[in-house]
């Protein structure tokens, strides 16, 4: 199976080290993967609050292209590694199929760019590729340094099981638990997984730091060593803005948030420059046993 690889505005910025080791690991894992040519930003959340059906029809277009990127009779797979982008392209999709009145409107708009999306495009998130796709007893064959000793505590943050639940379960999910003990690590249990880091919000406002202030001391009352994102907003949101966290609310210790990835890249022994390691704000302290 070949997949398509949606990278998001996000991959050439604060989101670069998700792109880097994302696309390390396919390729380490020998998992045929092309990036979607001429893609679009996937509408996000600052344009549903403006325009919903415009939104939608901004996504819509990536899955419209991307079907016509293969052979009409190949199975079409769309890989979205940023948790936004994996909502809006799935969102786009639901409407488009179910909704009369906006699918509607996504279909005039896309008719209007000479394209037509036929529904043959499957949205995937890269955690479900891993685990479902290619297999946990494979990862954990090819681990070459198991993440021996190390906790970590997964963060699938907001959007990845909301308002859909594709291929998780929307209050406990497990994947990328699984994936990061089939090569080696432990997991620990705690009760944040799918809590919102405050999105934009943190950039801004106290309430966004608070909820990113309970995110970071819940991981290390569980006894995390690291957090383990799969979104660059949330990356960046429990990364940068420690500092400030730990004066206004006394917090000692900094907690090392990496992408879920860059500790699989690491697990495969792949070289931590090209897995971005270097450009995490909070420098990494992970006993990672060769």
């Amino acid at each position: 199976m070949r997949y398509i690889y949606y990278p998001g505005c996000s991959a050439g910025g604060t989101g670069k080290a998700y792109d880097e080791s994302i696309v390390e690991v396919f390729k380490a894992l020998n998992i045929e993967m092309e990036e979607l040519k001429d893609w679009n930003c996937c509408g996000a959340t600052a344009y549903m609050a403006v325009d919903e059906a415009k939104a939608f029809a901004l996504a819509a277009r990536n899955l419209a292209i991307a079907e016509d990127q293969y052979p009409a009779d190949e199975e079409i797979h769309i890989v979205a590694p940023c948790s936004a982008c994996y909502l809006g392209l799935l969102k786009a999709k639901h409407y488009t199929e179910s909704d009369p009145k906006i699918g509607g409107k996504i279909k005039k708009a896309l008719a209007a760019a000479d394209l037509e999306y036929k529904g043959k495009c499957q949205v995937r998130n890269p955690l479900d590729v891993f685990a479902h796709d290619f297999g946990l007893d494979k990862l954990k064959a090819m681990t070459k340094k198991p993440l021996e000793g190390l906790k970590v505590a997964s963060y699938y943050g907001c959007q990845i099981v909301r308002p859909y639940s594709e291929f998780e379960e929307r209050a406990t999910p497990v994947t990328m638990d699984n994936i990061l003990k089939a090569m080696g690590a432990t997991p620990v249990d705690w009760s944040c997984k799918t809590r919102c880091c405050g999105g934009m919000l943190t950039w801004s406002t106290g309430a966004g730091k608070e909820l990113n202030y309970i995110l970071l001391k819940e991981a290390e009352k569980a006894g995390a060593d690291v957090i383990a994102t799969a979104c660059p907003l949330c990356n960046f949101n429990l990364e940068c803005f420690q500092d400030k966290i730990k004066a206004k609310y006394g917090m000692k210790k900094e907690m090392p948030v990496a992408y879920y990835t860059q500790l699989m890249g690491l697990a495969l022994g792949l070289d931590e420059k090209a897995l971005g390691m270097g450009r995490l704000f909070v420098p990494p302290k992970i006993p990672v046993k060769v």
